[in-house]
């Protein structure tokens, strides 16, 4: 393989050196000055002086990835724009926009409200930071219970025994009901009172 690659190379070469060099290769080493080198045969010799084309010398090979047509307006604009049956690039109007109930912030239908969410998350990383910075890297052995400004006194001892509590220093917000920290589930009792309570 290697001995193929080898000789196809050298055959390059050599037609190069016929067709740009003067003489069909570099003269040799001692010359006689004023007389003019002849090497190769009389064909080459005859080749030299007559003048090559550029379509001669470089021949198609070189030209195969040139594009042989210019691309129409038409096909143009549909790489720009795309196809309206098809894909179609430009923006469009979207019908799917509805309003919050809650915020007032436009959302796409199906898809939770951004300033919603973005505003429950930063909440809940309040809160992790406020367990953190008061538990640190203990392991939670008893029930983490989070109270906001105000709510501790509301709160029972018996509710209260037995957990650790974590307080911000901040009111609840309005839309934070206390319910949404209620487990869901609970031992039986016999009460019937319905819960979750406290919803307002």
């Amino acid at each position: 393989m290697s001995k193929n690659l080898f000789l196809s190379i050298t055959n390059f070469v050599r037609t190069l050196e016929r067709l740009f060099l003067p003489y069909g290769g570099h003269p040799p080493a001692l010359a006689l000055a004023g007389f003019q080198h002849e090497h190769g045969s009389t064909s080459s010799n005859n080749r030299t002086q007559q003048e090559f084309s550029l379509k001669e010398l470089i021949g198609n090979g070189m030209l195969w990835a040139v594009p042989k047509h210019r691309r129409s307006v038409e096909k143009r604009l549909n790489r720009k724009f795309g196809y309206p049956e098809y894909v179609w690039k430009p923006l469009k109007v979207k019908q799917n926009i509805r309003s919050c109930q809650t915020c007032g912030h436009d959302h796409e239908m199906g898809v939770l409200c951004p300033f919603c969410y973005n505003k429950v998350l930063k909440e809940t990383e309040d809160m992790q930071a406020k367990i953190q910075e008061k538990l640190g890297l203990d392991p939670i052995d008893k029930e983490v219970i989070v109270l906001y400004e105000g709510e501790k006194a509301e709160q029972t001892a018996e509710n209260l025994e037995g957990k650790r509590i974590v307080e911000m220093k901040k009111p609840r917000p309005m839309w934070f009901t206390k319910n949404l920290l209620q487990k869901s589930t609970q031992p039986l009792s016999e009460s019937k009172e319905v819960k979750p309570s406290d919803l307002a």
